[in-house]
């Protein structure tokens, strides 16, 4: 680690000293890394530190190789430190506090608050019914957090997966009839009266668990949306299609009732829920619409999926034959 990345860490923590301890992970297509830091005379035992440096030569998983593909990312960094400096969320959909985010020269780095010291050390890949409805609730307070925030200094539209950044795989697809209709998926959610900010990629893995609730880390993709592109990408991260054929219904009845008690009677929540929940299978079928292209072979393109998009794609025939 550098000496001016130390003296930050050292500055902005209070500590003595600092010790480099175990990388927790690599960045996606080895953007850099996540590392905890033991630090010495001050309140807290550690940081996490998230050091952005883009590689010469990344690699590019799934083959793809293009400077889209880079600047998506190097975007993605700018949104991250953006979000960590400028948004601050509620307690009760907890996300690290963050202690600095600097830049230094082509190099990046976020010292957050190490989430294990807070009691958040449990991250899963799989997860009971119980925790799943918990990180729910948590989904529906930050959407009910930033219900109608305008997302300055984020993605105008958020999620990983978004069309307008996702052109080569939108080539790729072989599936036609879904490709065609893609810009009018995306119209129609991009559309919706009700807006909040998304997470962009709530995935089982970026959430941390305790025996007092969920935080949630990565915001490289927060940005505007209608929440069920957070919820739907939630659930197909830690439910197989029998799971959500069963499930989903009571599941999403749980996160409403979350989104109701956060909102408080603000907004006119029958128009919202009905709103959001028509939106359900467009946002799945959006992610489908991604999968394909990037990936056909991945595990969820399933029959759950394939039956949402079919009904997407059936009601917009019919609305266009109307």
């Amino acid at each position: 680690m550098h000496k001016e990345h130390e003296d930050l860490i050292l500055q902005v923590s209070g500590a003595k000293a600092l010790r480099v301890g175990a990388k927790i992970q690599t960045l996606w297509s080895g953007y850099g890394e996540i590392v905890r830091i033991h630090l010495e005379g001050c309140e807290r035992p550690s940081v996490v530190v998230k050091h952005i440096k883009f590689p010469q030569d990344p690699a590019r998983p799934g083959g793809w190789n293009t400077d889209i593909s880079h600047q998506r990312k190097v975007r993605s960094y700018q949104v991250e430190m953006h979000w960590y400096r400028n948004y601050v969320a509620k307690d009760s959909c907890r996300v690290p506090a963050c202690l600095a985010a600097e830049s230094f020269g082509d190099e990046q780095l976020i010292v957050l608050e190490d989430l294990d010291v807070a009691g958040f050390d449990c991250q899963k890949t799989s997860i009971s019914s119980a925790e799943i409805k918990a990180c729910l609730s948590w989904l529906a307070s930050f959407h009910a957090c930033f219900l109608g925030v305008e997302p300055k200094g984020l993605w105008p539209t958020g999620t990983y997966w978004h069309l307008e950044t996702r052109p080569d795989e939108l080539e790729a697809m072989s599936d036609q009839r879904l490709k065609a209709a893609a810009r009018d998926i995306d119209r129609i959610l991009n559309s919706c009266k009700y807006q909040t900010i998304v997470h962009g990629d709530a995935k089982l893995a970026n959430f941390c668990l305790s025996k007092n609730g969920v935080a949630v880390v990565d915001f490289q993709y927060v940005g505007g949306g209608c929440g069920m592109k957070d919820v739907i990408y939630f659930l197909g991260s830690c439910m197989d299609e029998r799971e959500c054929e069963k499930k989903v219904p009571a599941l999403l009845d749980h996160y409403f009732l979350e989104l109701k008690a956060g909102l408080g009677g603000c907004v006119n929540f029958t128009e919202l829920e009905a709103e959001w929940k028509d939106m359900f299978a467009f946002a799945w079928t959006d992610f489908h619409r991604f999968l394909l292209g990037w990936m056909p072979g991945h595990h969820k393109i399933n029959r759950y999926s394939r039956k949402l998009t079919q009904e997407v794609l059936n009601k917009l025939k019919q609305n266009s034959i109307e």
